[in-house]
């Protein structure tokens, strides 16, 4: 486990958190979770893993379908947030690398992981061992930041302009995680409005992407199933 990628997290949870109380924010949080839930389809009393599941942002509406979950990230401190957060649900919390996950193969229903792969050169070693802890029938569902998307370039000149969790972050484009895997995959992307935009505007604009099927969305998530 990297020294250095573990530090990169450990100062973010209120930051993280905060970011999606505002309104772009809560927008973003909104369309996401949409489209993991409908990639992941989660079920009552499927045990699901979420791979970087950093504070939680994502695994109430996952545990909000009757799922069990088990969260593994690498930063304890994002992991005791979560764990805080979602006292009273069957939500367990393990301190691991993604590359190495600690679990016996074939071990869960469906595995999630949202916006984790930025910070993993090696992305198809990460998804193999999501494949590897996933039992046949089941599901992989990887989420990440869109290369295609004006937010990356966004992201990337803030990096350089003043210290930022993106400076070494990788962005990859719609082909580019959907060849992490060599199953076929279901690749879909959100947020195809500005970070700035009016929300009201930004509504709308989410709904003219969604309708046309843009690959540029800031948001892009593939969806593999274990054969």
């Amino acid at each position: 486990m990297s020294k250095e990628r573990v530090q990169l997290f450990d100062e973010w949870p209120d930051a993280y958190d905060r970011w999606f109380t505002t309104p772009i924010g809560s927008l973003v949080r909104k369309y996401e979770a949409e489209l993991i839930l409908n990639l992941l389809s989660p079920k009552p009393g499927e045990i699901v893993l979420d791979a970087g599941s950093g504070t939680g942002i994502f695994t109430r509406d996952i545990l909000s379908s009757g799922s069990k979950v088990i969260g593994l990230d690498l930063s304890l401190p994002m992991l005791k947030r979560a764990e805080l957060k979602l006292e009273g649900y069957p939500f367990q919390i393990v301190l691991a690398d993604m590359l190495n996950v600690p679990f016996p193969e074939s071990l869960f229903d469906k595995v999630v992981s949202v916006t984790a792969l930025e910070f993993i050169e090696d992305g198809k070693t990460a998804i193999d061992e999501l494949f590897r802890v996933t039992r046949r029938g089941g599901c992989v569902v990887a989420a990440t930041l869109n290369s295609l998307s004006p937010w990356a370039l966004r992201r990337r000149v803030e990096a350089k302009e003043r210290q930022s969790i993106f400076e070494k972050a990788i962005f990859r484009s719609p082909d580019d995680l959907r060849s992490l895997s060599s199953a076929e995959g279901v690749v879909k992307t959100a947020i195809h409005f500005q970070k700035r935009e009016d929300p009201e505007r930004a509504v709308e604009i989410e709904r003219e992407g969604k309708r046309k099927n843009l690959n540029t969305g800031a948001f892009v998530a593939a969806r593999w199933e274990k054969l």
